[in-house]
């Protein structure tokens, strides 16, 4: 399979790329797999234009002379496609929404009804053989509420992805808390081995990703200090 990781953490000591690590781990586990990992921030993507040159020329690449056409080459010829990343005010940090906005050369201006009412660009691409895996870490200590409005937009912009959205993702990076962190990685990396196997994660698996690795009033306390 050919998979591509896209990054968008705007840190090198990323939360969340280390359980995305640890699921890159048990996913290629034989090694058989080809692995493009996009670091984002090293990238320069500028944000789109809306100028819709992408349409005219219709060759699935856009007029900006960025790095955002090896991405789009790479997105068009991958299996498996996960994007990671940490959550930044309800949704995707500004680096990796600018290269999902700019994903819109992969279809066509013309506008098709879907069976279930909602109307979409033809699409260029065969979006249906493409398995899609959504890896986010908040810093809060709960889940609800938080992950909601970032569901919504990645249903409605790739269908019905795969997606493990963690709590308490900081702990990830602190010494002390490698009690508690190290069993969450050793789970994303049997993660990784049942999703290459399957091509998608079973609900029972989801929610031992994202159940919160220590209390909330113990997480917010140490959080605060006291």
């Amino acid at each position: 399979m050919k998979i591509l990781v896209l990054n968008g953490s705007p840190k090198v000591k990323s939360d969340t790329f280390r359980m995305t690590d640890a699921f890159l781990k048990g996913l290629n586990r034989d090694g058989t797999h080809e692995v493009h990992i996009i670091h984002v921030r090293e990238q320069q993507i500028a944000p789109c234009r809306g100028c819709f040159g992408c349409w005219q020329q219709g060759d699935g690449h856009c007029v900006i002379d960025d790095g955002q056409n090896a991405i789009l080459d790479l997105y068009r010829s991958a299996d498996v496609i996960i994007w990671s990343f940490p959550l930044y005010c309800y949704g995707m940090p500004s680096p990796l929404k600018a290269v999902l906005d700019r994903t819109i050369p992969l279809v066509k201006m013309r506008m098709v009804q879907q069976p279930d009412g909602m109307v979409r660009h033809e699409p260029l691409v065969d979006f249906s053989r493409i398995h899609t895996l959504v890896i986010c870490g908040c810093g809060f200590p709960h889940w609800e509420g938080n992950f909601d409005s970032l569901k919504l937009m990645c249903r409605t912009c790739f269908g019905n992805p795969d997606m493990v959205c963690v709590p308490e993702a900081p702990l990830l990076n602190v010494p002390e808390a490698a009690v508690v962190a190290d069993p969450l990685l050793k789970r994303f990396e049997a993660a990784g081995a049942e999703y290459a196997e399957r091509l998608t994660l079973s609900p029972e698996t989801v929610t031992a990703l994202e159940t919160p690795m220590i209390p909330a009033a113990e997480y917010i306390r140490n959080v605060n200090g006291v």
